[in-house]
């Protein structure tokens, strides 16, 4: 008897993660020779890699595609890329950070007076970029040497730079960073006051800790009614029931809609506004903000264009000392 062999074939279906990787080379503006170990990271975050000896770099962007990729390097101004592509191929010049020396309290050193002037800007410097929380008595600028401090002709306006990015060691919510300042000014008779700059979260030291409840708690302290919070629940729709009350100056409420008023894939976007007030579980407004540009995009995550919103009151007083990293969610470990 003939017999007949059948075979039966089954087919398996997967679907395999599709990672997403931008390539590229850091370059020196005015020499075009190679920046090796330049920074390459998301602003805020943990995620970022380092440039080889021949400046080249990859960077997964898989999780984050909707936020910029910022790069940075030791003596030169940083770049930020928005709107990655995926499998795109960067070609990054970096401008040399170049201070006239002649106006720049260099180094610890000098006279007397000198040294007193510097303490004093220290100081301030610490008020205002690490903040005056409680948080901030547990955190350490460990390369605080590298400050320099210039000075307007009449005295009255202060610059701070760094040609290193600042290393703080936050004790209190239990992570260690690198801030690339870009710009710390202030001036005493009019009152003005600004800084900004890029953070990389280096390392979380909760793991190591034999108390991480007490990070965890600290850190979900600073979290509520924190503008991450806060542009978190916008993009989910939730601020009402996450204790949220935005409205103008005429007490009129203002919702999702009147907010937000367009979105794709990757980002939705708030449109130019007046004063508009915050209140967090609360009756009475505590803090002030405004969108200063015709179109400012935020992300799920929490992240958006911090050029083009205004903060006054109560959310603007949290400094370094209250950052936290954007892989941050009440509860959860992160990777």
């Amino acid at each position: 008897m003939r017999k007949i062999i059948i075979l039966i074939l089954t087919v398996f279906s997967c679907t395999l993660a599709y990672t997403q990787v931008v390539h590229g080379i850091v370059l020196d503006q005015n020499t075009h020779k190679p920046v090796s170990f330049a920074a390459v990271y998301f602003n805020g975050s943990f995620v970022g890699t380092y440039s080889d000896n021949n400046g080249y770099f990859s960077l997964d962007i898989s999780n984050n595609r909707s936020m910029p990729m910022v790069i940075s390097a030791l003596g030169y101004y940083s770049v930020t890329i928005p709107d990655l592509v995926p499998d795109n191929y960067y070609r990054v010049y970096l401008k040399p950070k170049i201070f006239e020396l002649n106006e720049v309290i260099v180094s610890v050193k000098g006279t007397a007076r000198q040294r007193r002037e510097r303490r004093s800007n220290i100081r301030f410097f610490r008020d205002e970029f690490i903040g005056t929380t409680l948080n901030s008595q547990k955190c350490d600028i460990l390369n605080e040497n590298e400050l320099v401090f210039k000075y307007s002709a009449n005295g009255d306006t202060i610059r701070a730079f760094s040609m290193q990015p600042l290393i703080i060691e936050n004790r209190a919510l239990g992570y260690k960073i690198s801030y690339d300042l870009e710009k710390f000014e202030m001036s005493r008779l009019k009152g003005y006051f600004c800084f900004y700059g890029n953070i990389m979260f280096l390392e979380d030291l909760a793991p190591g800790d034999k108390r991480p409840q007490v990070y965890e708690k600290r850190r979900k302290t600073a979290f509520m009614g924190s503008r991450m919070q806060f542009i978190r629940e916008l993009w989910n729709n939730n601020l009402d029931s996450a204790g949220f009350t935005v409205s103008d100056s005429d007490h009129k409420k203002y919702s999702y809609d009147d907010l937000v008023y367009l979105k794709d894939s990757l980002n939705k976007y708030m449109r130019r506004s007046g004063l508009l007030n915050i209140a967090y579980y609360s009756m009475v407004p505590r803090t002030i903000f405004t969108v200063s540009k015709d179109s400012v995009a935020f992300t799920r995550n929490g992240n958006f264009d911090g050029t083009g919103i205004e903060w006054a009151g109560e959310m603007s007083v949290p400094r370094i000392a209250d950052q936290l990293p954007y892989e941050y969610s009440p509860g959860k470990k992160i990777q």
